[in-house]
Protein backbone atom coordinates (compact mmCIF):
# COMPACT_ATOMS: atom_id res chain seq x y z
CA UNK A 1 0.00 0.00 0.00
CA UNK A 2 1.12 3.48 -0.95
CA UNK A 3 0.70 6.46 1.08
CA UNK A 4 -1.85 8.33 -1.19
CA UNK A 5 -3.85 4.34 -1.60
CA UNK A 6 -3.36 4.91 2.33
CA UNK A 7 -5.16 8.12 2.79
CA UNK A 8 -7.67 6.91 0.41
CA UNK A 9 -9.01 4.38 2.34
CA UNK A 10 -8.48 5.97 5.22
CA UNK A 11 -10.98 8.66 4.12
CA UNK A 12 -13.33 6.24 2.45
CA UNK A 13 -14.50 4.99 5.88
CA UNK A 14 -17.94 5.72 6.72
CA UNK A 15 -20.61 5.50 9.40
CA UNK A 16 -22.57 2.69 7.67
CA UNK A 17 -25.51 3.47 10.31
CA UNK A 18 -23.44 2.52 13.18
CA UNK A 19 -24.58 3.64 16.26
CA UNK A 20 -22.79 5.96 18.87
CA UNK A 21 -20.77 4.46 21.20
CA UNK A 22 -17.12 2.84 21.91
CA UNK A 23 -18.04 -0.81 21.20
CA UNK A 24 -16.41 -0.53 17.30
CA UNK A 25 -13.21 1.14 18.88
CA UNK A 26 -12.63 -1.63 21.46
CA UNK A 27 -13.95 -4.26 18.92
CA UNK A 28 -11.32 -3.12 16.62
CA UNK A 29 -8.64 -2.58 19.05
CA UNK A 30 -9.04 -5.79 20.66
CA UNK A 31 -8.37 -7.29 17.47
CA UNK A 32 -5.27 -5.44 17.30
CA UNK A 33 -4.24 -7.24 20.48
CA UNK A 34 -5.00 -3.56 22.72
CA UNK A 35 -1.77 -1.25 22.00
CA UNK A 36 -3.53 1.73 24.37
CA UNK A 37 -2.69 -1.07 27.57
CA UNK A 38 1.25 -0.49 26.90
CA UNK A 39 0.29 3.46 27.17
CA UNK A 40 0.13 5.74 29.78
CA UNK A 41 -1.85 9.29 28.65
CA UNK A 42 -2.39 12.37 29.28
CA UNK A 43 -6.08 12.63 27.92
CA UNK A 44 -7.64 16.13 26.75
CA UNK A 45 -11.19 17.49 26.11
CA UNK A 46 -13.26 21.14 26.42
CA UNK A 47 -14.43 23.16 23.48
CA UNK A 48 -11.46 25.67 22.95
CA UNK A 49 -7.59 25.29 23.60
CA UNK A 50 -7.03 21.76 23.53
CA UNK A 51 -4.59 21.59 21.20
CA UNK A 52 -2.61 24.68 22.43
CA UNK A 53 -2.96 22.31 25.95
CA UNK A 54 -1.69 19.57 24.35
CA UNK A 55 1.38 21.15 22.97
CA UNK A 56 2.52 22.79 25.54
CA UNK A 57 2.92 19.74 28.07
CA UNK A 58 4.20 17.22 25.04
CA UNK A 59 6.75 20.23 24.71
CA UNK A 60 7.63 19.87 28.35
CA UNK A 61 7.48 16.10 28.82
CA UNK A 62 9.73 15.92 25.66
CA UNK A 63 12.05 18.55 27.46
CA UNK A 64 12.13 16.66 30.65
CA UNK A 65 13.53 13.48 28.27
CA UNK A 66 10.27 11.65 27.95
CA UNK A 67 9.01 9.80 24.51
CA UNK A 68 6.04 12.14 23.96
CA UNK A 69 3.15 10.96 21.83
CA UNK A 70 0.74 13.62 20.56
CA UNK A 71 -2.64 12.95 19.14
CA UNK A 72 -4.33 15.86 17.64
CA UNK A 73 -7.54 16.84 15.10
CA UNK A 74 -7.88 18.66 12.95
CA UNK A 75 -4.65 18.75 10.65
CA UNK A 76 -3.51 22.14 9.71
CA UNK A 77 -1.17 21.15 6.50
CA UNK A 78 -1.01 17.00 6.71
CA UNK A 79 -2.68 14.32 7.81
CA UNK A 80 0.13 13.09 9.08
CA UNK A 81 0.48 15.97 11.46
CA UNK A 82 -2.56 14.50 13.54
CA UNK A 83 -0.03 11.66 14.98
CA UNK A 84 3.54 12.35 16.27
CA UNK A 85 6.34 11.32 18.41
CA UNK A 86 8.52 14.36 19.48
CA UNK A 87 7.19 16.22 17.84
CA UNK A 88 7.76 14.78 14.19
CA UNK A 89 4.76 13.82 12.42
CA UNK A 90 3.86 10.25 11.33
CA UNK A 91 6.29 9.03 8.25
CA UNK A 92 4.42 8.39 4.74
CA UNK A 93 5.67 5.05 4.92
CA UNK A 94 5.17 4.14 8.17
CA UNK A 95 1.16 5.61 7.80
CA UNK A 96 1.27 3.01 4.90
CA UNK A 97 2.66 0.34 6.19
CA UNK A 98 0.18 0.68 9.31
CA UNK A 99 -2.67 1.23 7.40
CA UNK A 100 -2.10 -2.16 5.14
CA UNK A 101 -1.66 -3.60 8.79
CA UNK A 102 -5.24 -2.74 10.48
CA UNK A 103 -6.94 -2.52 7.46
CA UNK A 104 -8.00 -6.52 7.27
CA UNK A 105 -9.33 -6.19 10.92
CA UNK A 106 -11.14 -3.03 10.13
CA UNK A 107 -13.13 -4.91 6.90
CA UNK A 108 -13.77 -7.70 8.62
CA UNK A 109 -15.90 -5.96 11.24
CA UNK A 110 -19.43 -6.13 11.09
CA UNK A 111 -20.39 -2.99 12.06
CA UNK A 112 -17.58 -0.66 10.12
CA UNK A 113 -15.38 2.22 11.84
CA UNK A 114 -15.81 5.62 11.67
CA UNK A 115 -12.99 7.25 9.89
CA UNK A 116 -11.99 9.08 13.31
CA UNK A 117 -11.91 5.32 14.89
CA UNK A 118 -9.82 4.16 12.71
CA UNK A 119 -7.33 6.92 12.89
CA UNK A 120 -7.33 6.51 16.15
CA UNK A 121 -6.81 2.91 16.32
CA UNK A 122 -3.67 3.91 13.98
CA UNK A 123 -2.40 5.81 16.40
CA UNK A 124 -2.63 3.56 19.29
CA UNK A 125 -0.93 1.38 16.99
CA UNK A 126 1.86 3.73 16.09
CA UNK A 127 2.39 5.01 19.39
CA UNK A 128 2.77 1.40 21.07
CA UNK A 129 5.47 0.72 18.30
CA UNK A 130 6.99 3.33 19.13
CA UNK A 131 7.54 2.67 22.62
CA UNK A 132 5.96 6.10 23.96
CA UNK A 133 6.65 6.67 27.33
CA UNK A 134 3.53 8.79 27.62
CA UNK A 135 0.65 9.97 24.69
CA UNK A 136 -0.93 13.61 25.18
CA UNK A 137 -4.33 12.60 23.70
CA UNK A 138 -6.98 14.83 22.34
CA UNK A 139 -10.28 14.14 22.38
CA UNK A 140 -12.39 14.56 18.84
CA UNK A 141 -15.31 15.77 19.83
CA UNK A 142 -17.49 15.34 23.41
CA UNK A 143 -15.62 12.64 25.61
CA UNK A 144 -18.07 9.94 26.72
CA UNK A 145 -18.55 7.96 23.78
CA UNK A 146 -14.98 9.55 21.47
CA UNK A 147 -13.04 6.96 20.58
CA UNK A 148 -10.30 8.05 23.04
CA UNK A 149 -12.22 7.14 25.65
CA UNK A 150 -11.33 3.60 24.84
CA UNK A 151 -8.17 4.19 27.27
CA UNK A 152 -7.90 3.03 31.29
CA UNK A 153 -7.26 5.73 33.77
CA UNK A 154 -5.00 8.20 32.61
CA UNK A 155 -2.03 10.29 34.87
CA UNK A 156 -4.47 13.13 33.71
CA UNK A 157 -7.85 14.19 32.55
CA UNK A 158 -7.72 17.59 31.61
CA UNK A 159 -10.81 20.12 30.49
CA UNK A 160 -9.91 22.98 28.50
CA UNK A 161 -11.67 26.07 28.24
CA UNK A 162 -15.58 25.27 27.77
CA UNK A 163 -18.45 26.66 25.39
CA UNK A 164 -21.09 26.11 23.39
CA UNK A 165 -19.91 24.06 20.45
CA UNK A 166 -21.07 21.08 18.78
CA UNK A 167 -24.48 21.64 20.03
CA UNK A 168 -26.52 19.32 17.44
CA UNK A 169 -24.24 16.23 18.86
CA UNK A 170 -23.40 17.30 22.32
CA UNK A 171 -26.19 19.69 23.59
CA UNK A 172 -28.74 21.37 23.77
CA UNK A 173 -27.92 22.82 27.15
CA UNK A 174 -24.27 23.67 28.62
CA UNK A 175 -25.05 20.75 31.60
CA UNK A 176 -25.33 18.04 28.20
CA UNK A 177 -21.93 19.21 26.90
CA UNK A 178 -20.23 19.16 29.77
CA UNK A 179 -21.66 16.58 30.86
CA UNK A 180 -20.43 14.38 27.77
CA UNK A 181 -16.98 16.14 28.22
CA UNK A 182 -16.90 14.74 31.54
CA UNK A 183 -17.23 11.44 30.21
CA UNK A 184 -13.49 11.06 30.04
CA UNK A 185 -13.33 11.24 33.72
CA UNK A 186 -12.44 7.93 34.98
CA UNK A 187 -12.98 6.27 38.70
CA UNK A 188 -10.14 7.38 40.79
CA UNK A 189 -8.68 9.96 38.60
CA UNK A 190 -7.14 12.95 38.68
CA UNK A 191 -9.19 16.05 36.77
CA UNK A 192 -7.44 19.40 35.91
CA UNK A 193 -10.28 21.98 34.58
CA UNK A 194 -9.55 25.38 33.40
CA UNK A 195 -13.44 26.16 35.00
CA UNK A 196 -14.80 29.87 34.94
CA UNK A 197 -18.02 28.20 33.22
CA UNK A 198 -20.59 28.07 36.10
CA UNK A 199 -22.73 25.46 34.88
CA UNK A 200 -20.63 23.01 33.70
CA UNK A 201 -17.55 23.28 36.60
CA UNK A 202 -21.06 22.21 38.83
CA UNK A 203 -21.34 19.39 36.40
CA UNK A 204 -17.48 18.67 36.37
CA UNK A 205 -17.35 18.65 39.78
CA UNK A 206 -20.15 16.40 40.27
CA UNK A 207 -18.97 13.41 38.10
CA UNK A 208 -15.59 14.21 39.97
CA UNK A 209 -17.25 13.34 43.44
CA UNK A 210 -19.30 10.23 41.83
CA UNK A 211 -16.35 9.04 40.28
CA UNK A 212 -13.67 9.58 43.17
CA UNK A 213 -11.51 11.89 41.57
CA UNK A 214 -9.72 14.78 42.44
CA UNK A 215 -10.41 17.79 41.41
CA UNK A 216 -8.16 20.89 40.64
CA UNK A 217 -8.85 24.21 38.78
CA UNK A 218 -5.80 27.26 38.28
CA UNK A 219 -6.08 30.48 39.99
CA UNK A 220 -5.97 32.84 36.92
CA UNK A 221 -6.29 35.77 39.64
CA UNK A 222 -2.91 34.72 40.20
CA UNK A 223 -1.49 35.49 36.60
CA UNK A 224 0.58 38.64 36.50
CA UNK A 225 1.23 39.46 32.84
CA UNK A 226 4.36 40.52 31.39
CA UNK A 227 5.24 41.43 28.38
CA UNK A 228 2.75 41.12 25.30
CA UNK A 229 3.68 41.27 21.62
CA UNK A 230 3.98 39.54 18.33
CA UNK A 231 6.91 37.18 19.61
CA UNK A 232 5.04 36.06 22.17
CA UNK A 233 4.62 36.91 25.89
CA UNK A 234 5.94 36.39 29.46
CA UNK A 235 4.01 35.94 32.84
CA UNK A 236 4.60 34.50 36.54
CA UNK A 237 2.01 31.98 37.81
CA UNK A 238 1.87 31.43 41.56
CA UNK A 239 5.48 30.24 42.41
CA UNK A 240 6.29 30.38 38.58
CA UNK A 241 7.96 33.76 37.81
CA UNK A 242 9.03 34.98 34.71
CA UNK A 243 7.61 32.13 32.39
CA UNK A 244 7.46 32.81 27.97
CA UNK A 245 5.73 31.69 25.61
CA UNK A 246 5.75 32.50 21.89
CA UNK A 247 2.31 31.46 21.38
CA UNK A 248 0.76 35.01 21.16
CA UNK A 249 -2.98 34.60 22.01
CA UNK A 250 -4.04 36.47 25.36
CA UNK A 251 -5.87 33.33 25.68
CA UNK A 252 -2.39 31.61 25.97
CA UNK A 253 -1.76 32.16 29.27
CA UNK A 254 -4.41 30.87 30.93
CA UNK A 255 -3.97 27.35 28.64
CA UNK A 256 -0.33 27.79 30.09
CA UNK A 257 -1.97 27.99 33.71
CA UNK A 258 -4.08 24.79 33.22
CA UNK A 259 -0.57 23.07 31.69
CA UNK A 260 1.40 24.25 35.22
CA UNK A 261 -1.38 22.99 37.62
CA UNK A 262 -1.31 19.53 35.30
CA UNK A 263 2.73 19.07 35.55
CA UNK A 264 1.84 19.25 39.57
CA UNK A 265 -0.61 16.42 39.19
CA UNK A 266 2.09 14.52 36.99
CA UNK A 267 5.03 15.22 39.71
CA UNK A 268 2.60 14.40 42.32
CA UNK A 269 2.08 10.76 39.95
CA UNK A 270 5.75 9.88 40.06
CA UNK A 271 7.03 11.86 36.47
CA UNK A 272 10.31 13.66 36.93
CA UNK A 273 9.52 17.30 35.26
CA UNK A 274 12.30 19.65 36.40
CA UNK A 275 11.64 23.67 36.40
CA UNK A 276 14.31 24.18 33.88
CA UNK A 277 11.95 21.66 31.40
CA UNK A 278 8.61 23.41 32.30
CA UNK A 279 10.36 26.55 31.35
CA UNK A 280 12.21 25.82 27.91
CA UNK A 281 9.30 23.36 26.85
CA UNK A 282 6.60 26.37 27.36
CA UNK A 283 9.03 28.56 25.88
CA UNK A 284 9.84 26.04 22.43
CA UNK A 285 6.55 25.50 22.34
CA UNK A 286 4.84 25.44 18.71
CA UNK A 287 1.41 25.01 17.78
CA UNK A 288 0.44 26.28 14.20
CA UNK A 289 -3.05 28.31 12.95
CA UNK A 290 -3.52 29.44 16.87
CA UNK A 291 -3.21 33.48 16.42
CA UNK A 292 0.27 32.90 14.05
CA UNK A 293 2.32 35.39 12.78
CA UNK A 294 3.00 34.76 9.27
CA UNK A 295 4.14 38.22 8.18
CA UNK A 296 5.23 41.56 9.42
CA UNK A 297 4.56 44.00 6.29
CA UNK A 298 1.68 44.11 6.89
CA UNK A 299 1.21 41.92 9.85
CA UNK A 300 -0.75 38.91 8.67
CA UNK A 301 -2.44 36.75 11.40
CA UNK A 302 -4.16 33.11 11.16
CA UNK A 303 -6.15 31.93 13.70
CA UNK A 304 -8.40 28.62 13.97
CA UNK A 305 -11.16 30.49 16.53
CA UNK A 306 -14.26 29.10 14.55
CA UNK A 307 -17.11 29.07 17.33
CA UNK A 308 -18.15 32.56 19.30
CA UNK A 309 -15.62 31.57 22.23
CA UNK A 310 -12.92 31.09 20.37
CA UNK A 311 -13.30 34.21 18.24
CA UNK A 312 -14.16 36.18 20.94
CA UNK A 313 -10.61 35.30 22.25
CA UNK A 314 -9.29 36.14 19.15
CA UNK A 315 -10.74 39.49 19.06
CA UNK A 316 -9.47 39.93 22.57
CA UNK A 317 -5.87 39.22 21.90
CA UNK A 318 -5.99 41.74 18.23
CA UNK A 319 -7.49 44.88 20.29
CA UNK A 320 -4.67 44.38 22.84
CA UNK A 321 -1.84 44.09 20.01
CA UNK A 322 -3.54 46.63 17.76
CA UNK A 323 -5.97 49.41 20.01
CA UNK A 324 -8.04 51.27 18.07
CA UNK A 325 -6.71 49.81 14.85
CA UNK A 326 -9.33 48.35 12.12
CA UNK A 327 -8.72 44.98 10.45
CA UNK A 328 -9.16 43.30 7.05
CA UNK A 329 -10.21 39.96 7.50
CA UNK A 330 -9.82 37.01 5.32
CA UNK A 331 -13.19 34.94 7.19
CA UNK A 332 -14.27 31.65 5.99
CA UNK A 333 -16.93 29.56 8.01
CA UNK A 334 -19.15 26.30 8.50
CA UNK A 335 -22.74 26.72 7.97
CA UNK A 336 -23.37 24.55 10.86
CA UNK A 337 -21.88 27.45 12.80
CA UNK A 338 -23.35 29.98 15.09
CA UNK A 339 -22.47 32.48 12.02
CA UNK A 340 -24.20 35.49 13.40
CA UNK A 341 -22.54 35.64 16.91
CA UNK A 342 -19.05 34.65 15.29
CA UNK A 343 -19.61 38.10 13.22
CA UNK A 344 -21.24 40.31 15.41
CA UNK A 345 -17.95 39.44 17.51
CA UNK A 346 -15.15 40.90 14.81
CA UNK A 347 -17.66 42.92 12.78
CA UNK A 348 -16.78 46.21 14.92
CA UNK A 349 -12.95 45.23 14.31
CA UNK A 350 -13.20 45.42 11.01
CA UNK A 351 -12.20 47.61 8.10
CA UNK A 352 -12.93 45.02 5.47
CA UNK A 353 -13.99 41.51 4.63
CA UNK A 354 -12.70 38.85 1.70
CA UNK A 355 -14.65 35.92 2.29
CA UNK A 356 -13.56 32.29 1.03
CA UNK A 357 -14.74 29.17 1.13
CA UNK A 358 -12.87 26.34 3.02
CA UNK A 359 -12.34 23.41 1.36
CA UNK A 360 -14.50 21.64 3.43
CA UNK A 361 -18.50 20.24 2.34
CA UNK A 362 -19.95 21.70 5.28
CA UNK A 363 -18.08 24.85 4.79
CA UNK A 364 -20.69 28.37 3.49
CA UNK A 365 -20.38 29.46 0.27
CA UNK A 366 -18.64 32.45 -0.03
CA UNK A 367 -21.74 35.21 -1.50
CA UNK A 368 -23.44 34.21 0.97
CA UNK A 369 -21.21 34.87 4.03
CA UNK A 370 -20.28 38.43 2.23
CA UNK A 371 -24.21 38.69 1.91
CA UNK A 372 -24.56 38.14 5.79
CA UNK A 373 -21.54 40.43 6.64
CA UNK A 374 -22.82 43.30 4.35
CA UNK A 375 -26.57 42.87 6.33
CA UNK A 376 -24.74 43.86 9.46
CA UNK A 377 -23.06 46.94 7.66
CA UNK A 378 -19.88 46.30 6.75
CA UNK A 379 -17.86 45.78 3.75
CA UNK A 380 -17.41 42.29 2.19
CA UNK A 381 -15.38 40.91 -1.09
CA UNK A 382 -16.29 37.47 -2.32
CA UNK A 383 -13.16 35.78 -3.71
CA UNK A 384 -12.53 32.74 -5.75
CA UNK A 385 -10.14 30.83 -3.61
CA UNK A 386 -8.50 31.06 -0.37
CA UNK A 387 -5.01 32.49 -1.83
CA UNK A 388 -7.48 35.32 -3.73
CA UNK A 389 -8.51 36.48 -0.57
CA UNK A 390 -5.21 36.66 1.64
CA UNK A 391 -3.29 38.27 -1.79
CA UNK A 392 -6.54 40.65 -1.92
CA UNK A 393 -5.97 41.72 1.80
CA UNK A 394 -2.31 42.33 1.45
CA UNK A 395 -2.91 44.71 -1.09
CA UNK A 396 -5.51 46.24 0.72
CA UNK A 397 -3.68 46.80 4.17
CA UNK A 398 -0.59 47.91 2.50
CA UNK A 399 2.95 47.71 4.23
CA UNK A 400 1.66 49.01 7.56
CA UNK A 401 -1.69 47.32 8.08
CA UNK A 402 -3.10 44.24 9.78
CA UNK A 403 -4.84 41.77 8.15
CA UNK A 404 -6.22 38.39 9.94
CA UNK A 405 -7.71 35.37 8.63
CA UNK A 406 -10.18 33.21 11.02
CA UNK A 407 -13.19 31.28 10.64
CA UNK A 408 -12.27 27.65 10.05
CA UNK A 409 -9.54 25.53 10.93
CA UNK A 410 -9.98 24.11 7.56
CA UNK A 411 -8.82 26.37 5.74
CA UNK A 412 -5.75 27.79 8.15
CA UNK A 413 -3.39 25.17 6.10
CA UNK A 414 -4.38 27.07 2.90
CA UNK A 415 -3.57 30.32 4.34
CA UNK A 416 -0.41 29.43 5.81
CA UNK A 417 0.28 28.09 2.28
CA UNK A 418 0.32 30.97 0.63
CA UNK A 419 3.28 31.81 2.84
CA UNK A 420 5.25 28.69 2.54
CA UNK A 421 4.55 27.55 6.15
CA UNK A 422 4.03 23.69 5.27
Amino acid sequence: MTYEEALSYIHSICWKGSKLGLDRTRELLGKLNDPQKELKFIHIAGTNGKGSTAAMLSSILEEAGYRVGLYTSPFINRFNERMQVNHQPIPDEELAALTEYVRPYADAMADSPTEFELITALAMVWFARQKCDIVVLEVGMGGELDSTNIIDVPEAAVIAAMGMDHVKELGPTMADIARAKAGIIKEGGRVVSYGGNPEADEVIAAVCRARNASLCQPDFSAIVPGDFSLEGQTFSYKGWRGLRIPLVGAYQMNNAAVVLETVEVLRQRGWSVSDEAVRKGLADTRWPARFEVLRRDPVFIVDGGHNPHGIRATAESLRRLFPGRKITFVTGVMADKDVEHILGLIVPLADQFFTVRPDNPRAMDAGELAARIEAMGAKATACASVRDGVDRAIQAEGPHGVACALGSLYMSGEVRSCFGKD
